[in-house]
């Protein structure tokens, strides 16, 4: 089966806790809500999060823009019931944090399907630990209902006692190793966060160095910074011109069979092919967006 290609350039949490904030993602210009009931929530506001969410989610008026729920652990008080509940709303896929094996996705993944959840739920998954780093390749293979990588910096950085800049070197190895992983079983990956929202060439940087690294696009905190996002991580209008060239020229009878041929005085080979195939399609799923 073909992987729908998808736009993920800029994906935004959302406090779950927060109903004006979750209102207000439903007009965002993003590709992608994450409505956190983890990190951004308190632990006696939980249940009320998990409510307030699920019952967004049904309601729906997202528009184009995938929703995506981010449940607490498994292994805490209210994982279980988060997978639970957020399989009942059909959400285009549940993020499960501090995942360190690949068993732990396969559970997940039971569990959503004992709980309903359609095939078009996938999971997505925080790799935000030394351990998951370690085992990038066990988990990127773990099948089933996987689908995205999301890095989890400000986890990883405490972790590794590691101190953040923004040129990122004591997180160069992490960042290579679930690129590696990701690309390997065809998952989309996203960058982790940029904490300092004033600081938008700071941010500028980083997103710059995550499309360099690889990455689809970057997971954001705050709404000022999608603009700048989704215009890094967007393809470049010269870039996909050229795509259709090669695409194009494939097709002429005389470049049946063959696997190099000239375009534009340039020889082309067919990976280059693939990449052009690929870079229109982002294009063309960017531009339906509009």
């Amino acid at each position: 089966m073909t992987k729908e290609i998808r736009p993920r350039r800029s994906v935004l949490y959302m406090p779950g806790s927060n109903a004006r904030a979750i209102e207000k993602a439903r007009n965002l210009p993003v590709d992608a809500v994450i409505l956190d009931l983890e990190d951004a929530v308190a632990p006696e506001a939980k249940p009320a999060a998990r409510d307030q969410v699920c019952a967004a989610v049904a309601e729906g008026g997202f528009g184009s823009r995938e929703v995506i729920i981010r449940v607490n652990a498994v292994d805490t008080p209210w994982g279980v019931s988060d997978i639970v509940e957020a399989a009942k709303v059909k959400p285009d896929a549940v993020l499960v944090p501090k995942v360190n094996d690949a068993q732990t996705i396969q559970k997940a993944d039971e569990m959503l399907t004992n709980a309903g959840a359609p095939d078009s739920t996938g999971i997505w998954i925080m790799m935000e630990t030394p351990v998951a780093m370690l085992r990038a390749q066990d988990i990127a293979g773990a099948g089933g209902r996987l689908d995205c990588m999301v890095m989890g910096t400000n986890d990883l950085a405490k972790e590794l006692h590691a101190t953040q800049t923004d040129a990122r070197v004591p997180m160069i190895t992490s960042l290579a190793l679930c690129i590696l992983a990701a690309r390997a079983f065809q998952l989309t990956i996203l960058d982790g966060v940029y904490n300092d929202i004033k600081n938008l060439d700071g941010f500028e940087s980083v997103c710059q160095q995550g499309l360099e690294f690889g990455f689809d696009g970057k997971t954001l905190i705050h709404p000022t910074q999608i603009d700048l996002c989704n215009q890094i991580f967007s393809p470049d209008p010269q870039a996909v011109e050229e795509a259709y060239a090669i695409i194009e020229a494939f097709k002429e009878p005389e470049a049946q069979g063959k696997g190099v041929i000239k375009v534009d005085g340039r020889m082309v080979e067919r990976l280059h092919l693939e990449q052009a195939e690929y870079l229109v399609a982002i294009a063309e799923a960017i531009e339906a967006r509009r």
